[in-house]
């Protein structure tokens, strides 16, 4: 081993230097054993060369909270801020006063592992603290990120729940006699498949009723999109157009910071004696739908917005029904 190289802790990964520049001792971490090498190479040579030696932070021990307020600070303007800032919470209660330096890819395992009861969960969370490690590069307050070194866990692909058009009939029913003021707002969620994000940050300026389509200029997967509407969607839209407004108002008001459809859609579902259902699935019920009624993936990669086609090929499973009507299709004529 090269002395001044070591890895700290053992068995991390990472990798720091010390050596003696004018009788002062200097320690950096480096990271990778390759880069640690080079660096104490080049310290070296610029010590014996009497050239002077970069400012370093090592009078400063950054703790892994002040990344965490960085990357929140990186995320002020993020549609999914909320979900940043409480995991934010939890991460700093487990390491927001170690030093960022200290924190090994062990550590970070072990928590994901006694923390997180899905795959999906622990993929989230490290993604976050890899954000806070990026952050903290892109600063000069860290030169590593062990989260890159945490295994990423395999997700399933679970079940994608949708309506029937009995159970959307009897929650169409239950919402119109309950909450009336809130019927537009589930028929357009379900005509057009839109994330909550983009339908409850829509302004009227973004609603063309005459070419029936809504431009769609944030979306999840950060690429803009057009959404078309039908008929269903135009007439709920158009209850929700008799007030006069300005094309900068939102389509939806809301009250404080953020839309709550459970207030009204969970009591909804009970009455209407639906489970295993949330807000999110109006979108998996509308490419449900989509499929049973003959798009093919690709159309319906591109009418719900997916990244990938792969996300669109999830609703090839459909219905044993649906399922049952496609096999008949190709029964012997003695049998029909």
């Amino acid at each position: 081993m090269m002395r001044g190289v070591y890895e700290k802790p053992e068995g991390s990964g990472i990798w720091w230097i010390h050596y003696y520049a004018a009788g002062k001792r200097h320690r950096e971490k480096v990271g990778r054993k390759s880069d640690a090498i080079k660096l104490y190479q080049s310290r070296k040579a610029d010590a014996t060369a009497g050239r002077k030696l970069p400012e370093l932070r090592d009078s400063k021990v950054v703790r892994f909270s002040e990344l965490i307020d960085d990357a929140l600070e990186f995320v002020i303007d993020h549609k999914d801020r909320r979900s940043y800032v409480s995991k934010a919470e939890i991460v700093r209660k487990a390491f927001g006063s170690t030093p960022a330096a200290e924190i090994t890819p062990q550590e970070l395992e072990r928590w994901l592992r006694s923390h997180c009861k899905t795959p999906a969960t622990a993929n989230r969370y490290k993604a976050f603290i890899s954000l806070c490690y990026r952050e903290g590069v892109h600063n000069n307050k860290t030169t590593i990120n062990p989260a890159r070194q945490v295994r990423h866990r395999r997700e399933g692909v679970g079940r994608l729940r949708f309506l029937t058009r009995e159970e959307y009939d009897r929650l169409y029913k239950v919402i119109e006699r309950r909450f009336p003021e809130h019927l537009a707002e589930f028929i357009i969620s379900v005509s057009t498949g839109m994330r909550l994000s983009e339908q409850y940050s829509l302004t009227w300026a973004q609603v063309h009723l005459d070419r029936r389509t809504i431009d769609l200029t944030k979306t999840k997967n950060g690429s803009a999109r057009t959404v078309h509407l039908n008929a269903d969607s135009v007439a709920a839209f158009q209850t929700l157009k008799h007030k006069l407004h300005r094309p900068a108002d939102p389509v939806f008001f809301r009250q404080g910071p953020r839309f709550d459809t459970r207030s009204w859609f969970v009591p909804c579902l009970q009455d209407a004696e639906i489970e295993g259902y949330v807000w999110h699935c109006n979108r998996h019920t509308f490419c449900s739908w989509l499929a049973m009624a003959g798009a093919s993936i690709k159309e319906i990669q591109e009418l719900a917005g997916h990244k990938t086609i792969t996300m669109s090929a999830r609703y090839s499973h459909l219905s044993p029904e649906h399922r049952l009507s496609v096999i008949d299709r190709i029964s012997s004529e003695r049998a029909q």
